[in-house]
């Protein structure tokens, strides 16, 4: 199984982008099972739980996004999301899909002031 993690990029502050992390191989049963979730670390920084979306549709934030992102997964696409809206300056990171053991590729969003 990879995982593949795209939709980072260069946005100004108080815009949005969407990253988009595939399992490229999972059944869809173990998908399914998954608590899939999205991390970020800075540089200088350790890396940091930004969100997790549980079997049963639970989501949890960390206080900074909460009410600017948004996860979600799409299981037919083995795919999961985070929607982030009004990015600021402190957002600014490298973001890595999470399931379970396995670990994506980084995908970096910068956002400036």
């Amino acid at each position: 199984v990879q995982l593949q993690a795209s939709g980072g990029g260069l946005v100004q502050a108080g815009g949005s982008l969407r990253l988009s992390c595939v399992a490229r191989g999972m059944i869809l049963s173990v998908f399914w099972g998954e608590a899939p979730a999205w991390y970020r670390q800075a540089p200088g920084n350790q890396r940091e739980l930004v969100a997790s979306l549980s079997s049963d549709g639970n989501t949890n934030y960390a206080d900074s996004v909460k009410g600017r992102f948004t996860i979600s997964k799409n299981n037919s696409k083995r795919a999961v999301y985070l929607q982030m809206n009004n990015l600021q300056p402190e957002d600014t990171a490298d973001y890595y899909c999470n399931f379970g053991s396995l670990w994506g590729r980084g995908t970096q969003v910068t956002v400036s002031s």
